[in-house]
């Protein structure tokens, strides 16, 4: 058998990289950078035109969705498993928090990196109050 038949994709950099694109969705990897850490989460993201899939391969991370309220976002954040798979849908403010050690799959149409998003930067108030729920989601409470 040819070996040319099994490829095989690593990211071992920081951030995200869309390491195959193939017939309108792609597979992606995200590493932790600064602006996923734990505790610097400042904007959520939105996707119009795909649901997003995460999966955890390694480290700690929180899945955060939100609800854009007329006081702010309200927030639900959940402490990844690892092998679990957790989907977004499309239209969906949501971000990912994670420690260095991080790593996770992304599955998502292959156009979402280049022109299918928007964001919303946090007010402080926002941020504190995600935080206490991501320290909550970490913890399991």
């Amino acid at each position: 058998m040819s070996p040319e038949i099994i490829e095989i994709f690593v990211h071992k950099g920081e951030g995200y990289n869309p390491f195959f694109i193939r017939d309108h969705w792609q597979v992606a990897q995200l590493n932790h950078i600064v602006a996923q850490d734990l505790w610097q989460i400042e904007k959520m993201d939105m996707h119009r035109e795909t649901d997003e899939i995460f999966i955890l391969t390694k480290g700690t991370a929180v899945l955060i969705a939100g609800e854009a309220e007329k006081e702010g976002f309200l927030f639900q954040c959940i402490g990844m498993q690892v092998g679990i798979t957790y989907n977004i849908p499309a239209n969906a403010w949501h971000n990912i928090a994670m420690d260095k050690e991080a790593e996770i799959i992304i599955v998502e149409k292959s156009n979402t990196h280049l022109d299918d998003f928007v964001y919303q930067l946090l007010t402080d108030k926002e941020k504190q109050e995600l935080n206490v729920r991501i320290l909550a989601a970490i913890k399991g409470i």
